[in-house]
């Protein structure tokens, strides 16, 4: 039997599917079943939608500092059951308890609590010209379509839900059907502090059956998805012809770029954690290592140390630094790629297989796996594996260094670690990429645009591009 029954939050009111059909959750650390979902179709979607569309015309008019403070409340209502957050989270996706605890949920309460701040204190254009005044107004742009991924659930729902509530919009999320459990969580706390009914809604279900009719519906004038090219595409396609306003942030295969003159010790701990936190399964993981070639031997020695110190277990488990896979059939697509890589001519320095521990039963587990010796054109180092899988690869100048982390189809985020200041800004500039670290990696300040280039996505989100997407400026010229 299901630990947890989510339904559909619509108006106010949990709700389950009209057809009543149901899905089951499961928990890929154990191999069970964690939760039945309520399984949203067109008509759900609808019904969520018409709520939208309703609650709309009074939380638009609903003044700045009030939503501020609805944003406060919710903040404040993650934070009071924060372990029961970090929990679900943990169980539903198999990552560490403490990587929740140390980052998903605070990021979680975070998001709501800066874009809180970050309505309040919007300025916005006064131009004046010749005879003439211009100033900038804000408007909301009414019912937005939100859906979310399944690697950094209650992260990532919280970053458009935020920005989007906040500048007047109400919303209908759609959370992956693979990891629902904290954003039924969040429905649960917009319920409990009284946020006004149709402000928030949530269906569950699968992409064709609720997510397309979300995107495709002619009352839902803008929409924003994280997740991956392919669906990106799809999306992408169906939003345009309507002329929805749209983000999409996709996929991605970042590359770290190692010099000789790096901190070795520092470094490998940075690159290491770029590659596999959270199992590999973030977007922005730096899956291509980029090593020059005097380097290359020590570092990529150091980097698979640092995997076979990792102690894979329960997620639950506080002594665990490495969960499962978010699932059955992700751990099989991993095993196929490392497969390959084998085929391609790599060669396993660490990982590469499921851990041998009988205690870890059915779960979704790999091992941190370094691969090197593999041509950087091939599939194992071009294509998006999503998964605990790094490649290593030797370079000789910095020209071709940038030239080989400019050598694939996405764009999103890397990093460059090197103590020449003048060598990190042009590398910097010069890849083909939305975000680039030096010397670090997803040190995340909320002000700064985040998104990617190429096939890793369309606009920017973050701090003032996110008040700009999730509204409509108008330019209003008054003659003097």
């Amino acid at each position: 039997m299901a630990d947890f029954s989510l339904d559909h939050f619509i108006d106010g009111a949990f709700h389950p599917s009209l057809s009543g059909r149901r899905f089951d959750d499961p928990e890929p650390a154990r191999g069970r079943v964690l939760a039945s979902v309520a399984r949203g179709a067109a008509d759900d979607v609808d019904r969520a939608v018409q709520a939208a569309q309703e609650a709309g015309r009074g939380w638009a008019l609903t003044p700045v500092a009030e939503r501020s403070r609805w944003l406060s409340r919710i903040a404040d209502g993650i934070e009071a059951r924060f372990e029961e957050f970090a929990a679900a989270e943990a169980r539903d996706t198999g990552k560490p308890l403490s990587l929740c605890r140390a980052v998903d949920i605070p990021r979680a309460v975070a998001n709501f609590r800066f874009f809180a701040g970050a309505v309040l204190h919007d300025e916005l254009g006064c131009h004046p010209m010749e005879g003439a005044l211009n100033y900038t107004l804000r408007r909301p742009v009414g019912v937005f379509g939100l859906i979310s991924p399944w690697n950094l659930p209650i992260y990532l729902l919280s970053w458009k839900v935020a920005p989007a509530l906040a500048t007047g919009n109400t919303v209908v999320c759609k959370p992956s059907e693979v990891t629902p459990l904290s954003a039924g969580l969040l429905a649960d706390v917009v319920r409990e502090i009284g946020l006004p009914p149709g402000v928030f809604n949530l269906v569950h279900g699968f992409g064709p059956e609720a997510g397309q009719r979300l995107v495709e519906h002619p009352d839902v004038p803008g929409i924003s998805f994280t997740g991956g090219t392919a669906t990106g595409k799809i999306v992408g396609a169906t939003a345009s012809a309507q002329f929805k306003k749209l983000s999409l942030e996709l996929g991605g295969k970042n590359a770290s770029i190692v010099f000789a003159d790096c901190d070795l010790e520092a470094t490998i701990e940075g690159v290491a954690r770029a590659g596999f936190a959270n199992q590999g399964q973030i977007c922005l993981c730096g899956s291509r290592v980029l090593v020059e070639r005097p380097l290359l031997e020590r570092f990529t020695e150091g980097l698979a140390a640092w995997a076979r110190a990792r102690v894979i277990g329960d997620p639950l488990d506080p002594a665990t630094t490495f969960g499962s896979l978010v699932s059955l059939a992700h751990r099989d697509k991993v095993e196929g790629y490392v497969a390959l890589a084998k085929e391609e001519g790599g060669r396993i320095v660490a990982g590469g297989r499921r851990p041998e521990d009988p205690a870890l039963g059915e779960g979704a587990f790999f091992e941190p796996t370094v691969v090197a010796d593999l041509p950087p054109g091939c599939r194992t180092a071009t294509e998006e594996i999503f998964g605990p899988v790094i490649t290593v690869h030797p370079f000789d100048t910095e020209e071709e260094a940038v030239a080989l982390a400019n050598a694939v189809r996405y764009g999103l985020a890397g990093s460059v670690w090197t103590q020449n200041l003048g060598r990190a800004h042009r590398v910097a500039a010069n890849v083909e990429s939305g975000m680039i670290w030096v010397n670090c990696w997803l040190l995340r300040d909320l002000r700064v645009p985040f998104g990617g280039m190429k096939d890793s996505g369309v606009g920017r989100e973050g701090g003032r591009h996110s008040l700009d997407f999730y509204s409509e400026l108008r330019n209003v010229c008054v003659k003097l």
